[in-house]
């Protein structure tokens, strides 16, 4: 059994909430300090300090106490020019305020336990779904996304539950039921060759093709110009996985390969493709790329080349025919597909068993199939038995069953047929709160099947397996060798990409890198080929660096990347050819290495015209420090960029720091946003800012784009070390290992239990710390240290 014990001091164990304000113990203190400038009608910074109760029961009021101390310990508070308070008034604050705060989470946690009752996001929903039923479903379009906070949409105090959403859940039911059920004859398969040299398999959209004897050859890149294999006939007529190989090579491109990507979906519009992936075909020499996709009814295939530079106007103006520049030829497309294993489906069989399936009465044009059951009650409360222990991820009673098997009985008794009925109690399950919800105890360590799905949704986003299942029956799997085994064996398994993709996209914010485009005068280099190889560079360095329990230093700085010949382009290092990314040690003086100079980073801490040190120096102190800056005062004007380049961000934060109350904080989150300047907007590197030119309109000589001022990466950290660039900034933050640690593993814990850790946890987590040097901070080691933690395994 884990104990927490917290000695406080005497003064806090007074009855919360009871105490008047006038004569708490930091009255005194406040009086002499604080109340001339943060008291009136106009209070400085809109803090009204006299309004603070201390009913640290309330957790806002705990909120703007912890603001007043912090601000107290930083000596932001008192300002410079006003008397400092004594070092032992300092440290009765202290006392009193985390003594309280510290005893009202307690309390709290006793009560409710740290996580409130948390449902499954958007994500969660998806891969539990599949990994229930064993189908692939989309449900995108069905379920909202949902809110996050400090960068995670899996907060349990977020995850709100409302009438639309669970209309939107019994509509998903009613879909993955549809999926997984085989109440249909066999699905017809796709498997056939179409042929490009024939013409109307290639919607063309202007002259910018040559049809050639071995196959078409196209030679711009526009969307609305590129083979669209629509193949008219082709449509993919079930949900499923599909397998193609598409013929190529490059034409006339001189020996040099050729670049395209293929989409897919509806194609109606180009906002509904999605992208499947870049590809690239060598000069002259025919090559199959072949790879399997799953897909949606309807969906279609559309195939663009890349970096070809014509425009179609440049083609059509002298023809297809006579263009000698370069192209991509498709010769075929082959398509297989609905890929399937067996008929029935693993999926219906793994609801209904051997339960045989016969063809209805035709009564219309559809073939209908019915599961036929000839003990029905018997064959229902199996199913819907075995069906809830998964989906409630734990054993259950009979009361568990009993209104599911209720809802079937009245069915069966309207003369509804069995699988009709069944399906009603499935769909009851999944719509059921203990399906829809992770229900843990409060104030007490997580039983094994609780642990068992704390877990699998850390590292799998999803719920257990048959595995975890077993080790929880068994009572083993709080056993730390038989957890440390399960931790490495989720690691290993492909589940485990949903680490990667769900973790980076919300710690690095790497989901928000679609929300701003880049202004396309001033950054007219940036494409969805160097988005999509940021992406790969971060996921892939992360991988990496778990893979092989490397130190966690490499995420601030490191001597690999993974690059290929688009990103390295970007990145101005030579020797990289072809779309596939690959491991690089980094030459030197590339100023690249570990997170902060990754292309996805610098991104997503831009807008699409300017950077802001002020944006990227609290995304670093709080993605990489876990130190984040207080919120700006609510009357503190943001500061407008000027685009035309006539002052710098440097230049106008320095008026805008004379503000003492902005001075304060822009004096910790200003420097490593001053080393991040050397990076522009799309992550490049840069000495000096790019400008419009009259609002980037052409001035005499043609340009919409001029050379700005020079970039100034120096900066001073709060703690008065100077850094040069970039490069020394990050020598400065590898150095203190202890705070990076602490930090990862608090984004880590609230990822896996779906809240942020608390003063209450602040021990627990830094016996993490403490335990990291003898792993060398690795980061794996992290991650085992993590799940080991009282505050994993508590609720």
């Amino acid at each position: 059994m884990f104990s927490r014990r917290v000695i406080l001091p005497a003064f806090a164990l007074l009855p919360l909430g009871l105490v008047h304000a006038d004569a708490h113990p930091a009255s005194p203190f406040i009086a002499e300090h604080c109340e001339k400038c943060h008291s009136g009608d106009k209070p400085k910074g809109k803090f009204d300090i006299t309004k603070l109760t201390p009913d640290f029961t309330d957790k806002k009021m705990r909120e703007r106490w912890q603001v007043v101390l912090h601000q107290v310990e930083s000596r932001d508070m008192p300002p410079e020019d006003k008397p400092r308070p004594p070092a032992a008034e300092v440290k009765a604050l202290s006392q009193w305020i985390n003594g309280g705060v510290t005893a009202a989470e307690l309390a709290y946690q006793k009560e409710h336990g740290r996580v409130v009752m948390r449902r499954l996001n958007r994500a969660e929903y998806a891969n539990t779904v599949r990994d229930l039923l064993g189908v692939e479903v989309d449900l995108a379009d069905l379920l909202p996304p949902d809110t996050g906070t400090n960068g995670f949409d899996n907060n349990a105090e977020l995850l709100h539950t409302s009438s639309y959403l669970m209309r939107s859940y019994l509509d998903a039911a009613d879909r993955v039921l549809n999926e997984a059920i085989a109440n249909h004859g066999e699905p017809w398969q796709v498997k056939k060759r179409f042929d490009l040299k024939e013409e109307r398999t290639v919607k063309a959209q202007g002259s910018v093709y040559k049809h050639l004897d071995e196959g078409v050859a196209i030679f711009a890149v526009w969307e609305s110009a590129n083979i669209r294999v629509t193949m008219w006939n082709f449509r993919s007529p079930f949900r499923g996985k599909y397998r193609f190989k598409i013929c190529g090579y490059g034409y006339q491109s001189g020996g040099k390969p050729v670049n395209f990507h293929v989409n897919t979906g509806t194609l109606k519009e180009v906002t509904e493709e999605r992208l499947i992936d870049y590809f690239a075909v060598p000069a002259d020499k025919p090559t199959v790329i072949e790879f399997t996709e799953q897909l949606e009814p309807e969906n279609r295939l559309r195939i663009i080349a890349d970096g070809l530079p014509a425009l179609p106007p440049e083609v059509e103006k002298i023809g297809a025919e006579n263009y000698q520049g370069p192209g991509l030829v498709i010769q075929y497309v082959d398509v297989e597909g609905p890929l399937m294993e067996s008929w029935p489906p693993p999926s219906h069989k793994a609801l209904f068993g051997d339960l045989g399936i016969e063809r209805m009465p035709k009564e219309s044009d559809k073939d209908w199939r019915e599961v036929v059951s000839p003990q029905p009650m018997i064959d229902a409360e199996r199913i819907l038995r075995e069906f809830a222990r998964k989906a409630f991820r734990r054993p259950v009673t009979d009361d568990d069953i009993k209104p599911f098997l209720a809802r079937v009985k009245a069915r069966l008794d309207q003369k509804a047929m069995f699988e009709q009925a069944v399906r009603v109690g499935l769909k009851s399950i999944l719509v059921s709160p203990s399906f829809l919800f992770l229900r843990e105890k409060a104030d007490a360590p997580l039983d094994d099947f609780a642990l068992a799905s704390r877990l699998s949704y850390f590292l799998w986003s999803s719920m257990p397996d048959e595995t975890l299942f077993k080790l929880a029956a068994e009572g083993k799997l709080r056993d730390k060798e038989v957890l440390r085994t399960q931790v490495e064996r989720l690691l290993a398994d492909p589940k485990a990409k949903a680490f990667t993709e769900n973790f980076t996209g919300q710690w690095l914010s790497l989901r928000a890198i679609d929300d701003t485009l880049p202004d396309r005068i001033l950054y007219p280099e940036y494409d969805n080929m160097l988005k999509v190889a940021m992406l790969k560079e971060t996921k892939l360095f992360f991988e990496e660096v778990l893979k092989h329990d490397l130190p966690i230093t490499n995420f601030v700085a490191s001597d690999f990347t993974f690059l290929n010949d688009r990103l390295a382009k970007h990145y101005k290092i030579p020797g990289i050819d072809g779309v596939d990314m690959r491991k690089v040690t980094l030459p030197p003086g590339t100023h690249r290495g570990g997170l902060l100079t990754m292309g996805s980073i610098l991104k997503v801490t831009a807008n699409g015209t300017t950077t802001s040190p002020i944006i990227r120096g609290a995304w670093v102190l709080d993605r990489i420090l876990g130190t984040p800056p207080a919120k700006p005062p609510a009357d503190i004007e943001a500061i407008e960029p000027d685009i035309r380049g006539a002052t710098t961000i440097r230049e106008q934060l320095a008026k805008h720091r004379n503000v003492e109350s902005c001075n304060r904080c822009h004096k910790t989150i200003d420097p490593p946003g001053f080393a991040l300047e050397s990076f522009d907007v799309i992550g490049g590197w840069r000495e000096n800012y790019r400008a419009l030119t009259n609002g980037g309109e052409r001035d005499a000589s043609g340009r919409r784009v001029q050379q700005g001022p020079a970039v100034d990466p120096t900066g001073t950290m709060e703690d008065g070390r100077h850094f040069a660039n970039i490069d020394e900034l990050k020598k400065l933050l590898v150095a203190d290992q202890e705070q990076l640690a602490r930090s990862l593993a608090a984004k880590l814990l609230t990822y896996a239990t779906g809240a942020e850790p608390t003063k209450v946890d602040r021990p627990e987590i830094e016996v993490i710390v403490t335990n990291a040097p003898s792993k060398n901070f690795g980061f794996r080691s992290l991650i085992h240290e993590v799940v080991m933690s009282p505050v994993f395994q508590t609720k």
